[in-house]
């Protein structure tokens, strides 16, 4: 749902997170070619705090968004 990624950003993204042991990655050897990413063990233990994460955003948007715009303003 985070709009505004390129493909190049996000696949570097991805690798690294792979590289600090969140995520699986796997390449197909396939035309197209097809790669799959999975949360590992220790990528799961992640999504309590992103949870919140999110609960706190879903809750406090709104007042960023105010924020922003009275930045702007000024």
């Amino acid at each position: 749902m985070i709009g505004g990624i390129s493909r190049k950003m996000l696949t570097q993204t991805l690798r690294r997170l792979a590289g600090h042991g969140l995520v699986d990655r796997r390449a197909y050897a396939e035309v197209p070619p097809r790669v799959e990413y999975r949360l590992t063990a220790l990528g799961t233990t992640l999504i309590p705090a992103i949870e919140l994460l999110t609960s706190w955003a879903e809750h406090n948007g709104t007042a960023i968004l105010d924020a922003v715009e009275a930045g702007l303003s000024a």
